[in-house]
C-alpha cells in the first residue's frame, strides 16, 4: 500500500515538474513549421514597430523643446527691425516652431495672407516630418492579430487532418502540434497586436501636442506683424 502510494506521489510530482518546465521556447518549437513561420513573422513586425516607436518618440521629443524666451526674443528683433537677427536665431533653433517663424521672417514685406500661406505650407511639411512611418504602426496594430489568427487557422487544419488521419483512435499527443499553433500565434498576434496600437496612440497623442504648440506661436507671430507700429 506504501509502496503503491509513493509510486503514485512520484508520477504526480514528475507530471508536476514536467508542467513547470513548458516553456515558450517548447510551445514555439512543439507548434510546427506553420506556427514556427508565423511566430517568426510576428516578432519582425514587432522589433519593426518598437524602432519605429522609439525613433519617433525621441524626434517628436526632441520637436517639442522650445525655448520659454524665443519668441521674446523674435519679438524684440522683429520690432526693432533687426531681420537678419530674427532669422539666424531661427536657424540655430532646430524646431519645427523655430523654421515656420523662421519662414514667416523671410515673407516679411509681403502681403500678410502670402505670410500666413507660406507659414502653412512649411506647417503640412513639419507635420509630414513628425508622422513618418507613424502610420506603419497602425498597420502593425491592425495585420498583426490577423496574422495570428492566420496561424490559428493552419493549426486547426493541422488538428483536423490528424484526427483524419487516425483512423477513429484520436491521441491528443497526435493534435498537440496543431494545438499548440492555434494557440501560440493567436496570443503572440495580439501581443504584437496591442504593443503596436498603444505606441501608435501615444505617438499620435505627443504629434498633436507638437502641432498645437506651432500653430499657437504662428499666430502669435502674424499677431506681432499685425500690430501697429
Amino acid at each position: 500500500m506504501i509502496s503503491f502510494y509513493q509510486e503514485n506521489t512520484g508520477l504526480l510530482e514528475e507530471a508536476v515538474q514536467e508542467e513547470k518546465t513548458l516553456s515558450i521556447y517548447n510551445l514555439i518549437v512543439d507548434g510546427g513549421l506553420g506556427g514556427q513561420i508565423i511566430i517568426a513573422i510576428l516578432v519582425v513586425l514587432l522589433a519593426v514597430a518598437l524602432y519605429i516607436y522609439f525613433e519617433r518618440f525621441f524626434a517628436i521629443k526632441s520637436a517639442s523643446k522650445v525655448d520659454k524666451n524665443f519668441m521674446n526674443q523674435i519679438k524684440d528683433y522683429v520690432s526693432n527691425g533687426k531681420l537678419e537677427s530674427a532669422n539666424s536665431l531661427c536657424k540655430s533653433t532646430d524646431t519645427p516652431t523655430a523654421r515656420l517663424i523662421g519662414k514667416g521672417i523671410s515673407r516679411i514685406g509681403k502681403p500678410l495672407d502670402d505670410i500666413n500661406t507660406a507659414i502653412e505650407t512649411a506647417g503640412k511639411l513639419e507635420i509630414y516630418q513628425l508622422e513618418k512611418n507613424v502610420s506603419v504602426l497602425a498597420t502593425i496594430a491592425g495585420v498583426a492579430p490577423m496574422i495570428g489568427f492566420l496561424g490559428t487557422v493552419i493549426g486547426m487544419i493541422v488538428a483536423i487532418h490528424a484526427i483524419a488521419n487516425a483512423g477513429g483512435q484520436i491521441d491528443i499527443k497526435m493534435l498537440s502540434d496543431g494545438l499548440y499553433t492555434a494557440m501560440t500565434t493567436t496570443v503572440a498576434g495580439l501581443i504584437v497586436g496591442i504593443i503596436a496600437y498603444i505606441t501608435y496612440n501615444h505617438l499620435v497623442v505627443r504629434t498633436n501636442k507638437v502641432v498645437y504648440q506651432m500653430e499657437a506661436k504662428s499666430v502669435e507671430f502674424l499677431d506681432l506683424l499685425n500690430e501697429p507700429v
